[in-house]
């Protein structure tokens, strides 16, 4: 099985986790190389869910290294729950590497971001409030804190006192919120340090060593192609490149060494936080809407807020084919389909008289844009027990067919429920 980057297509939410940990046995290592917990995968064995947001998919298969790259940021006490969660759960994790180079997220990361989010009001860009943006604004000032300073007590005094002279005022005179001492940050993450310094390394020798051995690496990509800080809807998107080229940037693996990317697509689309969306349906008032997010269950993993819904966006899905250089389509949640008696699809955009079969380049055109559709017919039978493509009805089948044309590209996988064994697979 050649090295693999694993990508989200839209916003996110897609059931990257569950391709994921599907996969991750035919491959040596599982790379997770941006984004912080502001992520969440979940993955369902049996009849135990886990909700991850720091640690990768690879976790559940003990012969398969786990790493948490170069281009993640990390909150240390979230690490470490989840790191005790698989452990009371007898899941090890000896094998979790974490970069030294990641940026660690501070307390007043997550001060900063809420209030930041307060401060825009009704332009806010709804982040997870999680510090994910705060600390990757520090990786880019170059004053950020890494995994690898918080194992050597003096240089994380050093550094921290350095940062709180600048974030302090910025707290106490602008924010009115309560600042930060050294002693104070010192007190709590030191003892978590201590706790991580097994799993920190080099993750970049690690996995360059890997290649040359010729072993197989999965690179885990959170969040999506359309909140991709270059490539995404802007500035409605997250601060980490999410598309496969932030799987080398993030990760420290050269690009010759990727064979296939693997995007991830849901059957209709989804959305959490502010920023246009073409083909939503409005919850309150759209009965398609409430029916796609309550059958689909569309809710956050690690807010809880509530997705907004809309049906397949063709457009997208052919931008990220080619942002991404897709080579296959994971396409999840098609059951939820199962309740509709014709299902739309939106197959281009008209902005202002004018059609669009691409996504436009200019943020205000995107954001009038309105989706032109066409209408397939539904199948209106439960599909959950499909294990094979010729077991679905032919309804199914065309719907997956038009996808591909839309895409330009192949459906590897088809998931017709949450489990691992409610995935049908293809071509891979």
């Amino acid at each position: 099985m050649p090295s693999t980057v694993l990508v989200g297509t839209q916003w996110g939410d897609e059931g990257k986790g569950k391709i994921c940990d599907l996969i991750a046995p035919e491959f040596d290592c599982v790379v997770r190389y941006q984004g912080g917990n502001n992520a969440g995968h979940t993955i369902v064995v049996g009849d135990k869910k886990y909700g991850l947001h720091q640690v990768p998919s690879g976790i559940m298969y003990p012969d398969c290294i786990s790493v948490i790259g170069n281009g993640c940021v990390v909150n240390p006490a979230v690490l470490l729950e989840e790191i005790d969660m698989f452990e009371r759960d007898g899941i090890s994790t000896a094998n979790l590497k974490v970069s030294g180079n990641a940026h660690v997220i501070m307390p007043y990361h997550v001060d900063l971001d809420g209030a930041y989010e307060e401060l825009l009001g009704k332009n806010n860009i709804g982040t997870t409030k999680r510090g994910i943006g705060p600390c990757y604004q520090d990786k880019m000032a170059r004053v950020g804190i890494r995994m690898q300073d918080l194992l050597d007590e003096d240089t994380f005094r050093t550094k921290l006192a350095a940062v709180l002279d600048r974030v302090n005022p910025q707290l106490e005179r602008i924010f009115n919120l309560p600042t930060y001492t050294v002693d104070q940050i010192c007190e709590s993450y030191l003892p978590m340090a201590e706790c991580l310094r097994p799993y920190i390394c080099e993750t970049g020798i690690l996995l360059n060593d890997l290649v040359e051995q010729g072993k197989n690496i999965l690179f885990e990509g959170a969040q999506a192609t359309l909140l991709d800080i270059d490539h995404g809807t802007y500035p409605f998107v997250t601060s980490s490149n999410c598309t496969a080229g932030g799987a080398v940037t993030g990760s420290g693996v050269g690009v010759k060494a990727i064979d296939r990317v693997l995007g991830i697509m849901k059957a209709y689309t989804t959305r959490v936080g502010s920023g246009p969306m073409p083909t939503e349906l409005d919850y309150d008032t759209d009965e398609d809407g409430r029916t796609l997010t309550e059958v689909g269950y569309e809710y956050g993993v690690t807010t809880g807020r509530r997705r907004r819904c809309g049906w397949f966006d063709g457009v997208i899905a052919r931008y990220a084919t080619r942002v991404n250089g897709l080579t296959d389509i994971a396409l999840t949640k098609l059951d939820v389909l199962s309740e509709f008696d014709t299902i739309k699809v939106c197959v281009a955009y008209d902005v202002n008289g004018t059609r669009y079969a691409t996504v436009p380049e200019h943020t205000a055109a995107f954001a009038s844009a309105v989706p032109v559709y066409e209408e397939l017919p539904g199948w209106k039978c439960d599909i959950t027990g499909c294990r094979t493509f010729d077991e679905l009805p032919q309804a199914a089948q065309d719907y997956v067919a038009y996808i591909e044309k839309l895409a330009g590209c192949k459906v590897s996988f088809v998931a017709v429920g949450p489990d691992r064994e409610q995935t049908i697979v293809r071509d891979w």
